[in-house]
């Protein structure tokens, strides 16, 4: 993956770029706080502007995306530079692999989340009737930029999303950061080292399967049920419970670890050791009894799955995890009880 760079913004990078004509993808958010840092690097350039938040990444957005390219009258060698986190970089990223059957794009993420998780791999989508990152391709940005001082400009609550991804990370493919990551004081982190670790574990993963085949599965851990716990707050927007995705995964791996327990690969004392740290530092997120058979049916959707079989990733043991293993209703719902029984 030799298009990613660790570096600080720089005007030499940009002053390579071949392309005649470039637009920056930004949400309110990421054009007031870090449009500023980059604009004075940037050659000519025009700015597309969308509105924030995950309940925006649709078709309905895509549309206005391929608009303004098209308004534009930009053309197949074309640039889009994806400025912002998950949601931008995701749709961002489609809309460009999309127009005109493609042209390139750029990931600058400036969320942790996306930094450390959303920017790497080459996976674009956009959300499909409350159905998380149901439409969309893969397609690799020509580069990936990461600059830790965007994350200055962050509130702790998106720290802590983007952090349930590194967790992750940890969890799945390394012990040792695994005693690393609780130790890490969110609110005075020096990120840089803390990021560059956590992009290598997935880094290590995709270059062995960019696609999805095999082993990058194992970075869905704690997503069946957390996807469909965020899904089913997406979709519900009465119930004034809106979860961030590290928020709704946090939840799911403390599920899926409850799952690997029971069918005998974690031990006890790990599963401990991973509820005990993630309820220390996410919100325990009320969960009523009559929604949880409606949370287990948006795992019928999920993507690992193959035909009515509900694939999940589960750990083997901390540092080390399976893929394709079958999950019943009655795991998935035994699993949001335990949840529950944590919160109340």
């Amino acid at each position: 993956m030799d298009h990613l760079r660790i570096e600080k913004l720089n005007k030499s990078f940009f002053e390579t770029l071949p392309h005649r004509q470039i637009a920056v993808l930004v949400d309110g958010n990421t054009h007031r706080f870090c449009y500023p840092l980059l604009q004075n690097f940037l050659p000519k350039h025009k700015i597309i502007s969308i509105s924030s938040g995950e309940e925006h990444k649709n078709l309905q957005t895509s549309t206005q995306i391929w608009q303004a390219l098209t308004d534009f009258q930009f053309d197949r060698k074309s640039l889009l530079i994806n400025l912002g986190g998950g949601v931008i970089g995701d749709m961002g990223g489609f809309c460009a692999a999309t127009y005109k059957r493609g042209i390139d794009f750029i990931h600058i993420p400036t969320t942790l989340l996306a930094q450390v998780d959303a920017s790497i791999g080459g996976k674009l989508a956009i959300d499909f009737k409350h159905l998380k990152n149901h439409i969309g391709v893969f397609q690799n940005p020509v580069n990936v930029l990461i600059d830790t001082d965007f994350l200055k400009t962050l509130p702790f609550e998106e720290l802590r999303s983007g952090f349930a991804e590194m967790i992750k990370h940890a969890l799945i493919a390394d012990a040792a950061e695994w005693e690393n990551i609780k130790k890490i004081d969110i609110r005075n982190a020096d990120w840089t080292q803390i990021v560059s670790r956590s992009i290598e574990v997935k880094k290590k993963v995709v270059d062995q399967d960019p696609h999805e085949k095999g082993l990058r599965k194992i970075l869905n851990f704690g997503h069946t049920i957390g996807h469909a716990v965020e899904s089913f707050y997406l979709e519900n927007t009465d119930l004034k419970r809106k979860l961030r995705h590290g928020e709704a995964i946090a939840i799911g791996m403390i599920c899926e670890s409850q799952i690997a327990k029971e069918k005998g690969f974690l031990s006890e004392a790990e599963l401990l050791d991973i509820q005990g740290f993630i309820l220390s530092l996410y919100p325990r997120q009320f969960i009523a009894p009559s929604e949880i058979e409606i949370i287990v049916s948006y795992t019928s959707q999920d993507k690992k799955n193959w035909g009515k079989t509900i694939n999940g990733s589960l750990l083997k043991r901390i540092g080390e995890a399976n893929y394709d293993i079958a999950l019943s209703e009655k795991d998935m719902k035994d699993s949001l009880w335990h949840y529950k029984s944590l919160v109340d």
